[in-house]
């Protein structure tokens, strides 16, 4: 299909309407500071604040007002998110371009709930597999379950790419407080066998299991690391009349699982509606039940649905994950926000930010709106960022004093697991000081009369002062968890899935297909098979620069 000139877009009137009184609101209000807006009213924490899930959402640290959150709500209204938010809850299509249900939320419901898809309720369905993964990662944590030489399973490889692994794997590093003291679970994603090898060069065979994690079982960075872990095992003596003892899956490809050798009994099947980016839900989620019990694992989703009861039930105006993706339309669309960093105040929400970029920017990450219209403004924006305090020594310098300038959601978590308190004291205190920094910034008359009060001469403070100002008035949101337990990890998942969907619903964009993956998979296709013959085949009609890539690897010894 062609895309449609951007001049043809027509959206609805009135969400039109709104987009004018939102940019006409955002001129009237340029000038207006947060340190203003802070002075002029005491109970603004209290007024911009909520609680949601166990969850807690500071954003009154934005560049809003009443009015800029009543215009807001109304671009969301006559965007039809509320329609929107019902046709995902009650499992209709809203994945037009596949043609499919999108329902990683009815994968953490009481399972009593019926929810009907194509004239079949899925709850028994989901119940079947949640009750297998039980009776698998049971056995294998107690020792039950063994190697073909009997020896107790130790290691755990994780093999999936994408969805298939960012989500488990930030699980389990979010939960390392709940593993198992014998069974190590390790991931593995990247084709770069550089990744595998690494991986490997510590473990037995005998005592290792590998979970293959791939919807179609097709994909080629997923299947040829199974590929090279099955002859890794078979060169060290694994019978392969064995295998199955060291090999599950997690597929919906019957026939393709039992010919790489794997028993039916280890598949745990996925359903069309589940896509790959909110898939840790499913039995994808697998390691992390193996690595922390099944038992986490359901707290881990009953948080989620906690969630999802909030965002499906509570008013827009009190909707936590509505509010969040609200905001950030503000900051994008309307104060030119380009990207958005993540900064999560604990270590083992480190992969926070690699798993919210996945979930924002597959999503998202769209030019096209759902009637194949170019967009006219701009939607998904770039999620990046790293654990603080690391990052203030590494991007703040940017955050603070940059040309460019970006909102932060800081995540923090108000009680840790160590006994070292003055250490988790100095935490908190820079998450909090960094966002009163961004807020407040330093204007050059404090700069001035700081220096002048620490004795510099009037020389020294023309100087220096201009380097010292920070320009401030930049946003952020504070969002606090009580514990890093399994139940509020999967609010805080939830919370952001369900902020990415109302953004893409406001923009009119699908967010749950990932089209922009495709061609550059078919090119390398092509590009492998070329490499393997080792020439270049004239009838690929290469751009002279990828052709001159290819032999130069080619002639260089690739």
């Amino acid at each position: 299909m062609t895309v449609r000139k951007i001049n043809e877009l027509k959206p609805p009137m009135d969400a039109r309407s709104c987009w004018n009184a939102l940019t006409l609101h955002c001129n009237q209000t340029e000038a207006l500071t947060m340190r203003q807006l802070f002075a002029s009213d005491d109970h603004r924490f209290q007024r911009y604040s909520l609680e949601a899930a166990g969850l807690f959402l500071d954003y009154s640290k934005n560049r809003l007002t009443d009015e800029t959150l009543q215009s807001l709500l109304q671009l969301a209204r006559a965007s039809g998110l509320e329609d929107k938010r019902a046709a995902m809850r009650d499992g209709q299509k809203i994945n037009t371009t596949e043609h499919r249900a999108v329902l990683h939320t009815a994968l953490r419901r009481p399972w009593s709930e019926a929810l009907v898809v194509d004239g079949r309720d899925v709850m028994p369905d989901i119940r079947d597999v949640l009750l297998r993964l039980r009776a698998f990662t049971d056995k294998v944590r107690n020792g039950e379950w063994r190697g073909h030489s009997g020896l107790m399973i130790t290691d755990v490889v994780h093999i999936g790419i994408g969805g298939s692994d960012l989500g488990p794997r930030f699980a389990c590093e979010a939960l390392t407080t709940y593993r198992h003291e014998c069974l190590r679970v390790h991931f593995v994603a990247n084709v770069d066998a550089h990744d595998l090898h690494t991986v490997l060069t510590d473990l037995v065979p005998a005592s290792t299991l590998f979970v293959i994690a791939s919807k179609t079982f097709i994909t080629m960075e997923t299947m040829m690391n199974a590929h090279t872990a099955r002859t890794w095992c078979l060169d060290n003596d694994v019978p392969e009349a064995e295998l199955h003892r060291h090999f599950a899956a997690v597929s919906t490809n019957l026939e393709g699982v039992r010919a790489f050798g794997i028993d039916v009994d280890n598949m745990f099947p996925l359903w069309d509606w589940v896509g790959g980016r909110y898939s840790l839900w499913s039995a994808i989620g697998v390691p992390i039940a193996l690595q922390c019990g099944m038992d986490v694992f359901m707290e881990l989703l009953a948080g989620a649905h906690a969630m999802d009861e909030h965002f499906f039930n509570a008013p827009l105006e009190a909707n936590m994950p509505v509010l969040l993706a609200l905001i950030g339309i503000w900051n994008a669309n309307f104060l030119g926000a380009r990207t958005v960093s993540i900064a999560p105040y604990h270590q083992h929400l480190q992969l926070l930010g690699n798993h919210l970029q996945q979930l924002d920017m597959e999503s998202n990450g769209k030019s096209v709106n759902l009637d194949g219209f170019s967009l006219t403004r701009s939607s998904g924006p770039v999620i990046w960022g790293q654990a603080g305090t690391n990052g203030q020594h590494a991007y703040f310098q940017w955050l603070h004093q940059g040309t460019e300038w970006a909102p932060v959601d800081f995540v923090a978590v108000i009680r840790p697991t160590h006994s070292s308190h003055l250490h988790h004291e100095a935490l908190l205190a820079n998450c909090f000081a960094q966002s009163e920094a961004l807020m407040k910034g330093k204007s050059l008359d404090e700069v001035s009369t700081e220096l002048r009060t620490a004795g510099r001469s009037a020389e020294e403070i023309d100087r220096l002062a201009p380097h010292k100002v920070f320009p401030g008035n930049r946003p952020s949101n504070t969002i606090l968890l009580p514990y890093l337990d399994p139940f509020h990890l999967g609010a805080l998942i939830a919370l952001y899935e369900h902020k990415v969907f109302v953004q893409g619903a406001i923009w009119g964009v699908n967010s749950f297909d990932q089209w922009g993956v495709e061609l550059g998979k078919v090119l390398a296709v092509k590009i492998q098979k070329e490499m393997a013959a080792n020439q270049v085949n004239p009838d690929s009609h290469h751009d002279a620069s990828t052709q001159g890539l290819i032999e130069r690897a080619l002639r260089l010894g690739a």
